[in-house]
């Protein structure tokens, strides 16, 4: 589970909603046209009619293949809340492609995305045996996004989130693919080229020693003043994957800023997101979207609504919002170690109130100050799809708050297993069958004028999404 991403980042304050910033806002058409997911496959006749609010009927992908690992999903639109599906989804495999040269240009990204129908049996692994000396960086990446009064924010969203985030770990893209090596502090100004380490040597030394160099000196020599904090801390691969997704979510939000100003927009949305990189699932969550695992008959929780953060988050937050009162001797950003003077114009390691993973920024005379934060917060919960044997029934449940407003973890989870558990384990359409299901179940039947489910209890009249993403097949394992 990833940390909920906070303030503004956590509820994308912004959206795109059809307007103009100073004319007649029907002479501004919206930069991102309304429509339902492209692997729905749906015609446009086929779109009114999964409009229609006196019916609502549940609509799954034509064909399996349009989404990766044979992923199950379906939909519903809302009782008459709004016009429009306020639900958004995203689902594709992306590939990244090596950033040499340098270029910060969004247009010279090196971005494409492919869509693959195998299950991640092997496939996760044989990624991770690749990384070494690989020339691009592969992700797996499912999104939900839950549009607050209006759907613009939510299509633009799940238009440009994934891009964004492919951006960030394309800038630590080569550290990624060195999974044997400790992520440097400190960058020089030439990209990262690893190179094998000699016969017996120690790759953390290595690293430690590398990311220590150009330092003022070693703690205890001579001339070294006492160390006010420790000398390094430790970030791992995984917290950089973490780090990249939370300023991209940063990124989507100043999108959404833009978008507003161009079109005069409003309104919002939540996001949902999972990626599977490096043989681990990774799930950022703002909002009130849900993710669970279930496996073997066991419930996992893999995301959490959005609540307030940690103290570290409060206090840099606070800091940031209030400059004056660290009397312009701290920083609020948090780095490793202390930066050094020569450091100033290279890139260092560093992360901000909104984060709980790590980034590279470019060391400025203002982060010279002394950190006013220095420890490690709340931890960040990354699934380990590698080190579990999944059967052909475990899965990773994402819905919306339309799903989740009126079924309880366990009520899916029961629900899910005994559909799959009657199905033919050949059939690749089994989990957009179960999804199909499961939104049954929460949207209910439509008697006496209101929509009931089990109990005679009010069903969902929100729009409900659902993504139900198998994480085994048969005998296959992971390894």
């Amino acid at each position: 589970m990833l940390t909920r991403v906070k303030s503004a980042v956590a509820t994308f304050m912004g959206g795109v909603i059809n307007g103009g910033g100073s004319g007649d806002p029907s002479e501004v058409p919206p930069k991102y046209p309304y429509g339902r997911p492209d692997f729905l496959g749906l015609t446009p006749d086929e779109v009114e009619c999964s409009a229609d609010h006196s019916a609502r009927p549940i609509v799954i992908p034509k064909e399996s293949k349009r989404l990766p690992w044979s992923t199950g999903y379906a939909e519903v639109i809302n009782a008459g809340k709004s016009t429009l599906n306020e639900d958004q989804a995203c689902c594709d495999v992306i590939l990244v492609k090596r950033k040499w040269p340098p270029s910060g240009a969004m247009s010279n990204w090196g971005l494409k995305a492919r869509r693959r129908s195998s299950f991640p049996n092997g496939e996760v692994m044989g990624l991770r045996e690749n990384l070494a000396n690989c020339d691009d960086l592969t992700f797996h990446y499912w999104g939900l996004f839950d549009g607050h009064a209006g759907c613009g924010a939510a299509v633009v969203a799940s238009r440009l989130l994934h891009r964004y985030i492919a951006l960030h770990l394309q800038d630590v893209m080569d550290i990624l693919c060195a999974p044997d090596f400790q992520p440097p502090t400190c960058l020089s100004e030439e990209p990262v080229r690893w190179q094998l380490p000699p016969p017996h040597a120690n790759p953390r030394a290595l690293s430690r020693a590398a990311s220590l160099r150009g330092a003022a000196g070693a703690p205890g020599s001579p001339g070294v003043p006492p160390a006010r904090f420790f000398a390094e801390k430790r970030v791992s691969h995984e917290s950089l994957v973490v780090g990249a997704i939370e300023n991209a979510f940063k990124d989507m939000d100043a999108q959404m800023e833009k978008e507003r100003a161009a079109h005069d927009t409003a309104g919002g949305c939540t996001a949902l997101v999972v990626l599977c990189l490096l043989g681990k699932l990774f799930v950022g969550n703002a909002g009130d979207s849900r993710a669970i695992i279930l496996r073997g008959g066991e419930v996992i929780p893999v995301s959490s609504e959005f609540t307030p953060e940690s103290e570290r988050r409060r206090l840099q937050f606070l800091a940031y919002m209030q400059p004056h009162l660290l009397g312009n001797e701290f920083t609020h950003l948090e780095f490793p170690r202390r930066v050094q003077r020569k450091e100033v114009g290279k890139r260092m390691l560093y992360r901000d109130f909104t984060m709980s993973g790590w980034a590279y920024k470019t060391i400025e005379d203002n982060d010279l100050k002394f950190p006013l934060i220095y420890g490690e917060g709340k931890k960040v919960n990354i699934y380990p799809l590698d080190q579990y044997e999944h059967h052909i029934d475990d899965v990773l449940v994402l819905g919306t708050d339309g799903l989740w407003d009126v079924l309880s973890n366990q009520e899916v989870a029961e629900a899910v297993s005994r559909f799959l558990s009657n199905c033919d384990p050949d059939d690749h359409h089994r989990y957009s069958m179960a999804a199909q299901d499961l939104v049954m179940k929460a949207r209910g039947v439509l008697k006496d004028g209101a929509w009931r489910i089990s109990g005679d209890r009010l069903g969902s009249g929100d729009d409900i999404s659902v993504y139900v993403i198998p994480l085994g097949r048969g005998g296959d394992q992971l390894n």
